[in-house]
This record gives structure tokens, sequence and C-alpha cells, in this order.
């Protein structure tokens, strides 16, 4: 297995430089500088990150104009009145039900913290090798507001459901990686690129298996587990950078 780690490197060099991100819903959050803008737009591009990315993209450009271009400022201080710009938002199974559910529990959150990080970093000990109690913590602390609606409740996973957190994981690598390439942000410092999990779709499934890195044929948490640890083996630093050579090799022979 070891054999295949050369061509990987050479792989994420080719995937992990800035003509990546025009195609890909990191755009979104690469529209903005201010931190809490980037952290919301890359929150919402990496829920909506199911189906084609061309739509995906469409889709949050649309929620970006609605917030004005300006998310932070949008969910911090935003009147009844703003809200009803949001309403008939729809992405796949994704509403505006749950959209007024996402602005409540951001505008709670950015009223009394600086930044979304902490909403992770907090649920996470020294001894913690991998973010899973992160993004446990994070779905435990997002869904402890009042009334929130059971539809929404679907749209943040956890690995305590097993479930192998697609979304957050990849969201998570972009806020977390910090290298020179410009791809990833690198702008949260509690959590540690080694720490990071593999966002485990349909095209790093693929390409994994073919490689025999993964044997797992669910798509869950123990996947994850499985092949993020393989990963390790080639990289025990940054294990993740491998998603672009698992996405890309995929992609690109589609």
């Amino acid at each position: 297995m070891l054999h295949h780690k050369e061509f990987l490197n050479k792989q994420v060099s080719i995937f992990n430089q800035k003509g990546f991100i025009e195609l890909d819903p990191i755009c979104i959050p690469h529209l903005f500088t201010k931190k809490q803008d980037i952290e919301i737009a890359g929150l919402f591009a990496a829920v909506f990150a199911w189906g084609q990315r061309s739509t995906i993209i469409n889709k949050c450009n649309d929620l970006m104009a609605r917030m004005d271009n300006a998310p932070h400022q949008f969910v911090t201080n935003h009147l009844d009145k703003d809200l009803k710009k949001l309403l008939g938002f729809k992405h796949r199974t994704f509403n505006d039900t749950d959209l007024l559910y996402f602005i409540s529990f951001l505008k709670f959150w950015y009223n009394q913290n600086e930044s979304l990080e902490t909403a992770f970093s907090n649920n996470l000990t020294p001894k913690d090798k991998t973010i899973e109690n992160a993004l446990n913590g994070f779905r435990d602390l997002f869904f402890s507001m009042p009334d929130v609606p059971l539809r929404t409740m679907k749209h943040i996973a956890s690995p305590i459901q097993n479930s192998a957190c697609k979304r957050l994981c990849m969201y998570l690598r972009w806020m977390v990686r910090n290298d020179n390439n410009g791809v990833d942000f690198g702008i949260w410092k509690n959590i540690k690129p080694s720490q990071l999990m593999i966002p485990l779709d349909i095209h790093v499934q693929r390409t994994a298996h073919k490689l025999g890195l993964l044997l797992r044929t669910q798509s869950d948490w123990k996947a994850v587990e499985e092949l993020t640890k393989n990963l390790r083996k080639y990289n025990k630093t940054d294990p993740v950078k491998y998603d672009f050579a698992l996405f890309g090799l995929s992609v690109s022979s589609d």
C-alpha cells in the first residue's frame, strides 16, 4: 500500500492549487476576507455540498446575495423583517425552515463568540487524536436552541450516529489545513491538521477502494476511520491533504 504514496503526493500537488477553487464549493468562502464571513459562507457551502458542484455554487451565491453579501453582519444584526429575504430558499432537502434555524443559531453564537471555531474546538481535549468529539459536541451545541425543527436535524451529522460526516469533515479541512497553496484557509488554530478526518464522498470512496486504501463498503464513520488511518501512514501530520488526490482522480476520470 505504501507504494501509492509517491503517486498520491504527485496528485495532491496537481489538484491542491488555486485553479481548483473556481469549480469547487470552496470558491464561496473565498469570496470573503473577513474571518467570520469565511466561516459562515464556508459552513453553508459545506452543508450544501451535495449533488452537482455547479448547482451547489449557484445556490450558495443565491444565499449570499440574500444576506447582502455580508453574512456575518446579516446574522448578527438582522431584524425580523430582513428574514423575509430568506423565504423560499431551497437546495435539495434544505429549505427556508432549516435556513431560519441556522441563522438563529449563528446569531446566538456570534453575539457571544468571536469565531465559530470554538463551537468545535471546545469539545476537544489535548489527548484527542481526531476531531470525533469536536463533531459530536458541535451537533449537540447546534441543536441546543429552543424550538429546533426536527427536519433540520438531518443537515448536521455526527460520528455518534455513525455518519461519515462528509460535509463537516470537509468544512474543517477548509478552516484548519494550513499550507501555502491558497485553497484551504488555515484560519483555525485550536484544531490540528493531524486531527482532521477524510471527507468521504462517493468520489473519494471510489478511488480509495481502487487503491486498496479502504476495504469497508459502507459509507459511514468506521469507513472514515479506516481510510484516514491508512492515509496517516503516508503523512501523519496532514493526512487529509490526500482528499485532493482521491477526489481529483475520481472526478477527472468521470
